[in-house]
């Protein structure tokens, strides 16, 4: 019985996504409890969607906020799969029928040249791999209903994840320290969310060496050419279709989309 709850959330959530119509808890609605079968409902959707051809370009990196990890009662982030169909490009304009219920983080991504295959990889081997920073948005979204999530929700959901964005502008990670990065995020022209840096586990370095250590632990190691998201600077905005919305950083450039 077991097994089939697990099969039947990954099922349900699959089914909410593809529908574009939100499900409520699998959490109650499956009994699934633990952060380890919320995993494993992941790994399910994860790999239907390989199977169909969908391919992997990063992972991204959540719960990154000492303050959200204190509201849903835990000590750590969590982590979710990003495919290459997720992906935009600055400027473009974001088809919203391909989302339920969308809101926008401004993030920081690493882009890498080196596979980051250890479990104790290191910060140094960390740098090594990383080639270049860009910035990004993160159009997080969820298929539970009005985003009324707990931990195991969010994590079966694949870390409530939508679309991301990406700037076009490659920086160097050299002479940066990127705790000290503001973020203003604009919608619409006027500001929507500020942040920095620190916000983010203290620095953005340290969320992305959490996020390879655990990769390479689960077994999905992080590849040269993948992107990692390395987790919100600030508050989240919702958006919906005909919003426009800007992420500008201190020192790495800017990043936009539409939603049509």
């Amino acid at each position: 019985m077991h097994h089939e709850n697990l099969q039947a959330a990954a099922a349900a959530l699959a089914l909410a996504r593809s529908s574009r119509s939100p499900c409520p808890r699998i959490s109650e609605r499956f009994d699934i409890q633990s952060l380890q079968d919320a995993y494993a409902v992941q790994e399910i959707n994860t790999l239907a969607a390989l199977a169909t051809g969908r391919r992997l370009s990063g992972r991204k990196i959540g719960l990154t906020s000492l303050a959200v990890q204190q509201q849903l009662g835990v000590d750590q982030p969590d982590f979710g799969m990003l495919f290459a169909d997720m992906e935009y490009r600055d400027g473009e304009t974001i088809d919203s029928s391909r989302l339920i219920q969308p809101k926008v983080e401004g993030e920081i991504a690493f882009v890498l040249g080196r596979d980051l295959p250890h479990p104790d990889t290191t910060l140094g081997e960390l740098l090594r791999a990383v080639d270049h920073v860009l910035p990004a948005l993160e159009i997080v979204d969820s298929a539970i209903e009005d985003w009324k999530i707990t931990l195991v929700d969010t994590v079966a959901d694949n870390a409530s994840s939508g679309l991301y964005v990406l700037g076009k502008t490659p920086v160097s990670l050299r002479g940066l320290d990127l705790a000290l990065e503001g973020m203003l995020l604009e919608k619409n022209a006027a500001q929507a969310a500020i942040g920095v840096g620190a916000a983010c586990m203290g620095n953005p370095l340290d969320a992305s060496l959490w996020l390879a250590r655990t990769m390479a632990l689960t077994g999905r190691p992080l590849q040269a050419g993948d992107v990692l998201l390395s987790g919100a600077l600030g508050p989240m905005v919702p958006v919906v279709a005909g919003d426009s919305v800007r992420l500008r950083l201190t020192r790495l450039g800017e990043v936009s989309c539409r939603f049509g």
